[in-house]
């Protein structure tokens, strides 16, 4: 008897420090997700998309997202209406890329998204490309009411000969997407090797006030939804 009731006294430990290690899991999980997408934050996906990119024995897109008009959304009907505007996007993300090609999806903030996605080549991405971008042009029905969106996507294919430089690719990836929104949204898949525009206080490459350097060019497939005009700013 002596003899279980010390093997059971030895196994209590064991059994509360397997319980401890299950809960601090589930927790370091939820802080690598952004609660409102269910999605990956930035910080979990650029170190999940960084070791996809050294182990994939195959070309891999990085493609940054932007939602077009979403500023007008919030502010003609709430902040509800922009968060359901973002969980729609998330979840068209999650299923084109998590689901139908494995990939990795993360929300980066407010209304900007990234993806790391394995590929056959270029024409399966430009299909994905055009597919996501129509999914999230669809009008959205919000309490009554139909809203709508547009979307600009910038995306590099990453061939496994070369260097996995997964913060290099994200800036390609966003000087692309950059570059479309200019021209009223789409989506742009970009051959350039190197960024063509400079960082600016740790900020990605293409915003506001950072300043154009040598090198590089861009192959421009823009599928625009509608002029500028009407996409209501970024």
């Amino acid at each position: 008897m002596s003899v279980l009731i010390s093997a059971a006294s030895a196994a209590l430990p064991l059994s509360g420090w397997g319980l401890h290690t299950l809960w601090m899991q589930r927790r370091l999980a939820t802080a690598s997700k952004d609660p409102l997408t269910g999605l990956l934050r930035r910080d979990a996906f650029e170190q999940q998309a960084a070791r996809m990119l050294t182990a994939q024995m195959r070309p891999c897109a990085v493609v940054v997202v932007d939602l077009d008009g979403f500023k007008a959304v919030n502010d003609t009907w709430g902040h509800a209406a922009g968060d359901e505007a973002i969980r729609t996007a998330g979840q068209v993300l999650g299923r084109a890329v998590g689901g139908g090609y494995s990939g990795l999806v993360a929300r980066l903030g407010g209304d900007e998204f990234a993806a790391a996605v394995p590929m056959s080549g270029p024409s399966t991405l430009t299909s994905l490309l055009e597919g996501v971008h129509r999914e999230l042009c669809a009008p959205l029905a919000f309490e009554g009411h139909e809203l709508r969106l547009g979307a600009s996507l910038g995306a590099v294919l990453h061939e496994p000969a070369a260097p996995a430089d997964l913060s290099r690719l994200l800036r390609l990836a966003d000087e692309a997407m950059y570059e479309i929104k200019r021209h009223g949204g789409g989506w742009l898949l970009t051959n350039s090797d190197h960024p063509q525009h400079a960082t600016l206080n740790g900020r990605r490459a293409g915003r506001h006030g950072t300043a154009p350097v040598s090198g590089g060019k861009a192959t421009y497939l823009p599928h625009p939804l509608a002029p500028a005009s009407e996409m209501g700013g970024e």
